[in-house]
């Protein structure tokens, strides 16, 4: 007996056998197995149940996020910080370490959960046929689903769910409602007999196969089971999770965090040995140096990056219908610089339109479209189809009300393997009926009565129109006695060729603007179609696309779409896809961000990380800017902070060494941070300028360390510049020892160089482009005000400092003034996003 194939690959030959071939391989017949062969394969292959995932517990899900080295490097400084008594400080840090992993947790737990909508899609139970023994009748019963195997037959009718992955055996007026697997939405003819060609499509393009997750809309078939369990493709496509590299979120937060990492591992044990030889103040400085390592640490990140991912999607939610599934893919949004999608129903509406009617010799003849559309409205009366199907639909709305005024006789409906439909009506002469074939041009001119060399002319005539990218559709007639018998495709022959039909694909005419928007923004499109290269190329002429502008792929399966996002990816870009159908679900989940419509498939739906109100290129343009506005206030609060909390650090290792005393107390350094990320959750309300708006945005870790070195070494210049004045005020450069004074000047100065930074590092829209001062620019005034009275109020005595007298504030005014001008400076030649492409 040869055992049942093992996967959906090894049993690639089997989908291509005849019907009698894939019964002898899967050692069947057509009477279907006995009860024990069946039991035995049950046994083998195991039932046919998806296959369950298993989830992974919350509390493990909440350890895992630890894993993250920011995270891990936040739990460090909180756990030292409750171990010098630093209370304060170790529960703001441990707080937001806990938020961090309880949002993390809860975001991977529910994207476990998307397996629980395929099962929707299978049956309970299916008709098979099975015999007691060898030898003993065939009986056709109800079994569960579960216990079919490979090498079972099952029967088909209206209504029914596809139980399995099958080869047909006999089909009569089969078509199945494929959407849960392709997003097709019009019902898919379906015969026992493979087409010429066939192999070369994409499974679920091939008229001979159905597979589990299909509906059967209309006829009835008879079909071998191939896959059951886990080898269908239904299960296959949607799979477990795919290990995709790190996406635009990823490599940016964790780039940022290890050059942060890099940072703080070093600064404690530089203050500690520092002060030790130079000093002898050694483990006493312990507190001040994790208070250090704390003031380079931006504690506000995960609060401000949630809090303006959490706006953008809201607001994306309310205004545009776009849901984001995964917060983090907000961000890759804004990155995306390649978007990848097919043309059906993106490009185009999903629907074909006539473009012209034409005779045999190439002319326009209305005469050929009435006919067609005749053909057309007698065959959905009189065959009982469930609905027109798309060419159909595409006559009738071009002709008009057409077909009506003849008495309709018959009708042969279509199928895929002679690729004709036909309808007969009541003839011009009386006693005579006329025979109305169309279909497929090279099964129309075969049984057309023609003369040497015609046939040749029209399949050229044909092959021109279609090498334009057009569709077409044959018609021809022939006048038969009238007759009472039945009529069957025995009747199509002797015909008359009448001309050609030809369709376009309709233009979405909203895509035209949508795609130079998206240029606008950066992102080039690449098309990934499973049409004729002559019809995407059509398609895009149409749009008014030049060659070059988008990069069109064509006859593409659903693994050329993964790979094609893949190769993408690996070449340095970051990727959106956006798709329907359960064959899409491998790109989807390939790329940075996966996109799909609302009306999507339930599995594709869930693959995505941000779901559209519809299949709308409009809308995925809303997106990447809310994307990119919440990214760009991330990156500008990152910049802002480690610019200011870099040159701080600096500043206090020199002072700390220079001075006989520390240069500022563990309890004002955390009083001075505290206050500093108080006034950065302004940025998550911010409105980013124009110019940040306009191209991709991503943080580069080695710009952004660039950026961060540069203008956190002028903020240390600053700094050292205030020691210098006040070590030059307090009695000389060498009798600094007035340990309150220095400190309340030092803080003063502290929140004014931070105010500034916040106001001329800020990538908000300038006074120029109407945006006032905005949240930061309010925020940055509340910052100045703090720094200026918290010294001298009751408060300021409690943390040790004091007032200062008037000299004292006009030596830091000039101060200030000298590093305004040199920060505007060094802005200027940096560039504002130096740090962010």
């Amino acid at each position: 007996m040869c055992p049942p194939p093992d996967s959906v690959a090894s049993d690639a030959a089997a989908h291509r056998h005849t019907p009698l071939q894939a019964l002898r391989h899967l050692d069947t017949g057509p009477r279907g197995l006995t009860e024990p062969e069946a039991a035995a394969r049950l046994a083998a292959t195991g039932e046919n149940t998806l296959p369950e995932r298993r989830t992974t517990p919350w509390h493990r899900l909440f350890l895992r996020s630890l894993r993250d080295p920011f995270t891990a490097v936040l739990l460090c400084l909180g756990l030292v910080s409750a171990l010098v008594a630093s209370w304060g400080t170790a529960a703001v840090i441990l707080a937001l370490v806990a938020v961090s992993c309880v949002l993390r947790a809860g975001g991977e737990q529910r994207a476990d959960r998307s397996l629980h909508d395929l099962r929707e899609l299978v049956g309970s139970t299916a008709c098979v046929l099975r015999r007691a023994e060898a030898g003993a009748q065939v009986r056709a019963r109800e079994i569960p689903v579960a216990e079919l195997v490979p090498g079972d037959v099952v029967r088909l009718g209206p209504g029914d769910l596809v139980p399995a992955d099958l080869r047909l055996l006999r089909a009569s007026g089969l078509t199945v409602h494929q959407a849960p697997l392709t997003g097709e939405s019009a019902p898919v003819a379906k015969a026992a007999v493979e087409l010429p060609g066939a192999a070369d499509e994409f499974p679920f393009a091939q008229p001979h196969l159905c597979f589990q997750g299909s509906g059967v809309v209309s006829g009835s078939a008879t079909a071998v089971v191939l896959e059951t369990g886990a080898r269908t493709r239904l299960a296959a496509a949607h799979g477990g999770p795919v290990r995709r590299g790190p996406s635009a979120f990823d490599r940016s937060v964790h780039g940022v965090s290890w050059v942060l990492i890099r940072f703080m591992l070093l600064t404690p044990p530089l203050v500690l040995m520092a002060n030790a030889a130079l000093r002898g103040r050694g483990l006493t400085t312990l507190p001040f140096a994790v208070a250090v390592a704390v003031g380079l640490t931006p504690e506000m990140l995960p609060v401000i990056v949630t809090t303006c991912l959490a706006r953008g999607a809201a607001l994306l939610a309310r205004t545009h219908g776009v849901v984001v599934r995964r917060l983090p893919a907000l961000h890759d949004l804004g990155a995306v610089d390649v978007l990848c999608l097919d043309k059906t129903g993106t490009l185009t509406q999903d629907r074909p339109v006539v473009e012209r009617a034409l005779g045999p010799d190439g002319r326009d003849d209305p005469d050929v479209l009435d006919r067609a559309a005749t053909a057309a409205w007698w065959t959905l009366q009189l065959a009982d189809a469930p609905v027109p199907d798309a060419l159909d639909e595409a006559l009738l709305t071009a002709a008009g009300p057409v077909g009506e005024e003849y008495d309709g006789i018959a009708a042969v409906p279509f199928d895929p393997l002679r690729r004709l439909a036909s309808a007969v009506v009541r003839g011009a002469a009386l006693g005579t009926h006329t025979l109305i074939v169309k279909g497929a041009v090279e099964d129309v001119v075969e049984r057309c009565l023609l003369q040497p060399g015609e046939r040749d002319r029209l399949l050229a005539l044909a092959t021109r129109e279609a090498e334009s990218g057009l569709r077409l559709l044959a018609v021809a007639t022939a006048e038969l006695p009238a007759r009472t018998r039945a009529y069957t495709p025995a009747d199509e022959r002797g015909l008359t060729f009448r001309g050609l039909v030809t369709f376009h694909d309709a233009i979405d005419p909203a895509a035209p603007e949508a795609l130079r928007a998206l240029a606008d923004l950066g992102i080039g499109v690449r098309i990934l179609t499973g049409d004729h290269p002559a019809t995407a190329a059509r398609v895009c002429r149409e749009l008014g696309l030049v060659p070059g502008q988008v990069r069109v792929s064509a006859r593409c399966t659903p693994q050329d779409k993964a790979r094609a996002v893949t190769d993408l990816r690996a070449a340095g870009h970051t990727v959106g896809f956006l798709g329907d159908g359960l064959n899409d679900v491998p790109a989807l989940r390939a790329a940075d961000v996966g996109i799909a419509p609302r009306a999507a498939v339930d599995v594709a739906r869930e693959a995505a990380d941000v779901v559209l109100a519809g299949k709308d290129l409009t809308a995925i343009r809303h997106a990447v800017t809310a994307g990119r506005h919440s990214s760009a206030n991330i990156a500008s609060y990152l910049q802002v902070t480690f610019s200011s909390n870099l040159g701080n650090v600096i500043a206090m290792l020199a002072a700390g060494l220079l001075l006989p005393f520390l240069p500022m107390l563990p309890a004002q350094v955390l009083a001075q941070n505290l206050c500093f990320d108080a006034a950065q959750l302004a940025f998550a309300h911010d409105r980013p300028s124009a110019a940040a708006l306009r191209r991709p945005t991503e943080l580069r870790p080695r710009a952004f360390l660039r950026f961060i070195t540069g203008f956190g070494a002028l903020n240390a210049v600053a700094d050292l510049a205030t020691f210098a004045v006040l070590a030059l005020a307090l009695r000389g450069p060498d009798a600094v020892d007035d340990e309150v004074l220095f400190h309340s000047a030092w803080f003063t100065e502290n929140l004014l160089t931070q105010a500034l930074v916040m106001l001329l590092l800020r990538t908000g829209r300038s006074l120029a482009e109407g945006g006032g001062p905005g949240p930061v620019g309010w925020a940055a005034a509340v910052l100045a005000a703090v720094g200026l009275l918290l010294p001298p109020s009751p408060l300021g005595a409690a943390l040790g400092m004091t007032g200062l007298a008037l000299p004292y504030y006009l030596l830091l005014a000039a101060v200030l003034g000298l590093y305004a001008l040199a920060l505007r400076g060094l802005r200027s030649t940096r560039g504002l996003y130096s740090c962010a492409t």
